[in-house]
């Protein structure tokens, strides 16, 4: 009998980490989505910059907003297939909601308001990498390693444009 019970114990405890394991990848499975959805994005709008820009600050921000998330979604859909996610061929909703309004815009109101809406995007982008990050053995682990310093230079980046400074590299 207590053969049994220790055989039902250990049943279930292993049940509860595999449910565990599962939560975990649909987390990643999300968080990757939603990354490629962002890199999708920010090309997008880094184009729109390099358009529309009337500072040489702002179309710069945008060449490399073009080059960083190009080149980190050169990489995440492949990290995506092998997660078992079909990876998103466009941005969601939301950000073509931002993309649509600020094309609409030119001029000094397009740098400003281009400007804040990066901040408060590499804000949010920031923190779900960091997020992310504390989950060390996510399959995401090295695409997150590899991204999350770019984020933070593209937030500094950003603020310094909101500020009305130059965007340096």
């Amino acid at each position: 009998m207590r053969k049994w019970v220790m055989c039902l114990g250990i049943a279930v405890a292993l049940a509860g980490s595999s449910a565990f394991a599962v939560a975990a990848d649909q987390a990643s499975q999300k968080f990757i989505k939603e990354a490629i959805e962002g890199n999708l994005a920010e090309v997008a709008v880094g184009k729109l910059a390099q358009e529309k820009g009337q500072s040489e600050g702002v179309r710069s921000f945008g060449a490399q907003l073009v080059k960083d998330h190009g080149a980190a979604n050169e990489k995440a859909p492949a990290l995506a297939k092998n997660m078992g996610v079909a990876p998103p061929a466009e941005p969601n909703k939301k950000q073509k909601a931002v993309y649509d309004r600020l094309s609409k815009l030119s001029g000094d109101r397009f740098d400003r308001e281009f400007a804040k809406e990066m901040v408060a995007d590499h804000k949010r982008d920031v923190a779900a990498f960091e997020k992310e990050a504390k989950r060390k053995e996510a399959p995401t682990a090295a695409f997150v390693g590899e991204t999350l310093p770019t984020l933070r230079h593209h937030l500094e980046m950003a603020q310094a444009l909101a500020a009305g400074k130059s965007a340096s590299r």
